[in-house]
């Protein structure tokens, strides 16, 4: 019965249950996959009909996940993932070119850590082309889910996004408020005194916006009136170095190089309330490849661990 089933499942199945799952409804998905909304309903529908329990429900505000629908998501992926695989892999073999290797980073490990570890990577090997990517937290992890990259590198992601998914923990970070060596609030403590003063803040998408908005809410800190929203660290250079003097708050990796060539200034304000782990993401059921062995090798080298009991 089983068997029969799984014959029945056509990747148009997966891909428009996935899709759909990601975009969180059908119109969005049905953009994103070239099909029009009656023919992705369908073939949703016809998936529920084969597997015999109902996936998704519907409603004016989009889609969500049953509980047999989130069981099944993590096996969707992980076929997508695989398929996508082995395309590669079957590409490299009939070209001759070697496979790359995706890597999807949040902007602080991108800023920060990334850059050494790339050329500790072309060292360890050099035929091994490699794409970087940085983006959002939920669409880096979705993207890892569907095979589009190999890695994550970040924060990790809220639990109920980390199903499915492995996370090695390489250090625990901060967030810190930094200014331009010239500002007035340099050496200020005192959170009231930057109500005065425009404030960058993380978008709602940030991996880093819950621990902020906790920490101004354990402050007794309400929202401020000059305040901007951006994930952007070339926007947020430029409004902090130039003549916005803005306070920007953010992950010590986005800032870090810039904090030790004394371009930013760290206000001395108590945040290790915001401090939260970084480290590497991974699908949990999947064998490393030796270029993803190799590309830990090189993380962790880089960040100074001893990596004997790492790496297989």
């Amino acid at each position: 019965m089983e068997s029969k089933r799984a014959r029945q499942i056509k990747m148009r199945h997966l891909y428009a249950f996935v899709e759909t799952v990601r975009c969180g409804s059908l119109k969005q998905a049905a953009e994103r996959i070239f099909l029009t909304q009656p023919a992705i309903s369908k073939t949703l529908k016809d998936l529920e009909t084969i597997l015999g329990v109902q996936l998704l429900t519907r409603d004016r505000g989009g889609v969500e996940l049953t509980r047999e629908g989130a069981v099944f998501r993590q096996f969707a992926e992980q076929s997508l993932a695989a398929l996508t695989h082995g395309l590669t892999s079957l590409s490299a073999l009939s070209t001759g070119v070697a496979t790359p290797l995706r890597i999807g980073a949040l902007p602080s490990v991108a800023a920060d850590l990334l850059p050494d570890a790339v050329l500790r990577f072309a060292e360890l090997s050099p035929a091994t082309p490699l794409i970087v990517e940085d983006g959002k937290i939920d669409e880096l992890v979705d993207r890892l889910r569907t095979g589009a990259v190999d890695l994550v590198l970040g924060r990790m992601g809220r639990p109920e996004t980390m199903k499915g998914l492995a996370f090695t923990q390489l250090y625990s970070e901060q967030v810190v408020f930094v200014v331009a060596p010239n500002h007035p609030l340099v050496g200020c403590e005192d959170l009231e005194a930057l109500s005065e003063w425009r404030v960058l803040y993380p978008p709602k998408e940030a991996a880093i916006r819950p621990l902020v908005d906790r920490f101004m809410i354990m402050h007794g800190i309400g929202e401020w009136p000059n305040r901007l929203e951006t994930v952007s660290g070339a926007f947020g250079r430029s409004m902090t170095l130039g003549p916005a003097q803005a306070v920007w708050i953010i992950s010590h990796g986005v800032v870090a190089r810039d904090i030790a060539a004394g371009r930013l200034v760290v206000l001395p304000i108590e945040t290790g309330a915001m401090s939260g782990p970084v480290g590497i993401m991974a699908r949990s059921e999947e064998d490393p490849t030796p270029q993803i062995r190799l590309f830990r090798q090189a993380i962790l080298e880089t960040q100074g661990t001893d990596t004997s009991e790492n790496i297989d």
